[in-house]
């Protein structure tokens, strides 16, 4: 019987295992929650910041408009 097996990043999920496996080996159990709170913390501030530049985009917009309509 044929299975479709979803891909992410073009990676199956025995592919999945190893690369999880090995990360245990380099990293061991207890640096890994400390890894994904780190991680987690910088995709925080990435939202941040892309938030702050989106408005910052925004203000150089209406003062762009503002200009045009004198």
């Amino acid at each position: 019987m044929f299975t479709v097996t979803p891909l992410i990043f073009g990676i199956n999920g025995w592919e999945w295992v190893i690369i999880v496996l090995v990360i245990l080996l380099l990293f061991g159990g207890r640096k890994i929650p400390e890894l994904m709170r780190g991680l987690g913390k910088g995709v925080k501030e990435l939202k941040k910041g892309m938030k702050e530049a989106d408005a910052e985009l925004q203000d150089i917009k209406k003062e762009l408009e503002s200009d045009d309509k004198k």
